[in-house]
């Protein structure tokens, strides 16, 4: 999983540009080469490594610099061939050889081999000196996986135990060794294509690699010229000459350009609807609804003890690191969210109540039937003043037993208006139960370094991508995940629930039968709902707006509107 800047996903936007060739040989229609795709985002990215990447303002652009062995479908969510041809697995289930296509290079022409397989899972993914989440996803009862070389197209994968997610989890982006091994060699590989790099140095297997950045502005892909597909008559793709991310402070802003007509593509959030659809057939576009947000929105509350080695504070007052790792005082901030409202304010009625870590949208492992906290601000204050929460002065804030008002910063983005109008929403509510909130709004990657490296924050409103497989959101479950954002990276689990997560997703990735893995993961919800380390908001319909001006638009449930973006092309 990764944080999301935005509830919806960053959506693309399309420009006209005159046709040009970009020296890639052209074998089918001339006319449906050339124009330029033209993408908002509301944060620049952190940097353009996929390895070290958590979140998603930089794996935006990655995603369509690197790819991986699979892939999935966009419209079953089956596992597709990608970079590998084919491959095989033996009768236990343990070995797994992939035979990669033939003629895979990379953008600056070498070919792409198995040893860049190999470098990727055993010189990033398994370096200890190398942070990463994807070693997460990748551990199986704290053993690694094996990477063994057979030859220039052949590679073999060892498993300590049986993985059944493995297929899914092949789609991991394979970087360049000939470019990246003397950057691991020497320490470097950390500050290694970082947001100051110089685009040549990104060697990528993409549809698009970089062409330019300029901070707060812009950031511009053009064609790869060695990208490795082919239409289905033979032509060499993508189409596209160029795909330019706007960088956009806000999502008003996006909403702003789309109904002056300068870009021609706009992800809706729910207040947004009544404006827009009226509008569709004059302005001529299309708003396509996509079902449930895939992934999670929600507050989550900082439980970790550690202290700045710095200096010797630590991340979290101790009087606030007693309440938010009070169970009822995280349920008391549950049933203080209203989702109803949430969804009829915000969302303007399209959104659906969260009370899972797994979407509904996610299909076959979602949960239903786990702890629901609606609505009840009685019941919230009834679990304040078992935890001994009291207005002691009588000046309309609670005190906890020993005295300490309680008073704390609730932080989100900035950039993503539905987030903060949210956010507003949690905190009117919270302080009619007594709480003093703080209210901060921080740039996204700010609120990313906070998590993931200064720990120094109460709450936060935030949400996360999601997958049809729970699996994939280990690096946020496990104990010792680099994303279990409440207390990351625990040597021993601090907890007996987050122990038994620990041993659910240990069994699940490892159970073969489908209803059983349901069951483990049925349970891992549950456990959450109890113990809410996160407090969940509601989900919104995935709404996009495009202009009637696409050949081979084939928007999809799990692929979203542009998931073919190697394939479309401007009608001209």
């Amino acid at each position: 999983m990764k944080l999301l800047p935005n509830i919806r996903k960053s959506t693309a936007f399309i420009l006209l540009c005159f046709f040009c060739f970009s020296g890639q040989v052209r074998a089918a229609d001339p006319a449906r080469y050339g124009g330029e795709l033209v993408l908002a985002i509301t944060s620049d990215p952190r940097s353009f490594n996929p390895v070290l990447a958590k979140e998603t303002s930089t794996t935006t652009i990655t995603s369509h610099l690197f790819e991986g062995l699979t892939t999935l479908d966009a419209f079953d969510n089956t596992v597709k061939a990608n970079f590998a041809d084919h491959w095989s697995v033996s009768a236990d289930g343990l070995t797994w050889v992939f035979t990669l296509r033939d003629g895979l290079r990379w953008s600056d022409g070498v070919p792409l081999t198995t040893d860049d397989v190999v470098f990727t899972f055993n010189d990033l993914i398994f370096n200890d000196a190398v942070p990463n989440s994807a070693r997460d996803i990748f551990t199986i009862k704290g053993q690694p996986l094996k990477v063994e070389k057979i030859d220039v197209r052949n590679v073999r994968f060892i498993l300590p135990y049986k993985f059944a997610p493995f297929l899914r989890s092949m789609g991991q982006e394979i970087l360049p060794k000939h470019v990246l091994e003397s950057a691991v060699k020497a320490g470097r590989f950390a500050f290694t294509w970082g947001i100051d790099a110089l685009p040549a140095s990104i060697v990528g297997s993409g549809s698009f690699i970089l062409e330019s950045y300029r901070p707060g502005q812009e950031v511009v892909l053009k064609r790869n010229p060695f990208y490795w597909k082919k239409s289905a008559d033979g032509a060499a793709l993508p189409y596209l000459d160029r795909v330019r991310y706007e960088i956009v402070p806000s999502m008003d802003v996006e909403l702003l350009k789309f109904m002056e007509g300068s870009i021609d593509a706009y992800g809706l959030r729910g207040m947004d609807f009544p404006l827009l659809k009226p509008l569709e057939r004059d302005r001529h576009f299309k708003i396509y609804d996509l079902g449930p947000d895939m992934g999670a929105s929600f507050v989550v509350f900082n439980q970790n003890p550690g202290k700045d080695l710095k200096t010797g504070k630590p991340f979290v007052a101790p009087q606030k690191l007693s309440w938010f790792a009070d169970r009822n005082f995280r349920r008391a901030v549950a049933y203080a969210i209203d989702k109803k409202r949430i969804i009829e304010i915000v969302k303007n009625g399209l959104g659906y109540p969260q009370y899972s870590p797994e979407s509904p949208g996610s299909g076959f492992f979602y949960c239903n039937d786990v702890q629901k906290y609606d609505f009840d601000l009685g019941k919230a204050k009834a679990l304040l003043a078992q935890s001994g929460f009291k207005d002691i002065n009588g000046d309309g804030v609670l005190e906890d037993k020993d005295g300490h008002p309680l008073e704390f910063t609730l932080l989100t983005n900035a950039d993503n208006t539905e987030r903060v109008d949210i956010a507003a929403i949690i905190r009117h509510d919270l302080e009619s139960l007594g709480m003093k909130v703080n209210f901060q709004l921080v740039e996204f990657n700010a609120l990313v370094a906070k998590l993931t490296s200064t720990f120094d924050w109460d709450m936060i409103v935030l949400g996360l991508t999601g997958s049809s497989d729970p699996h994939f959101g280990q690096n946020v479950w496990l104990s010792s995940g680099q994303l279990h954002m409440w207390y990351p990276k625990q040597k021993e689990p601090a907890t007996a629930w987050e122990k038994r997560i620990d041993e659910i997703f240990g069994l699940g990735v490892q159970e073969m039968d489908e209803k059983k893995r349901k069951a483990y993961y049925d349970e891992y919800q549950k456990i959450v709902a109890d113990e809410v380390p996160m407090a969940y908001t509601a989900l919104g319909a995935r709404l996009t707006a495009v202009r009637n001006k696409f050949g081979n638009l084939k928007p999809s449930m799990f692929g979203g509107v542009f998931h073919n973006l190697e394939e479309l092309y401007l009608q001209k």
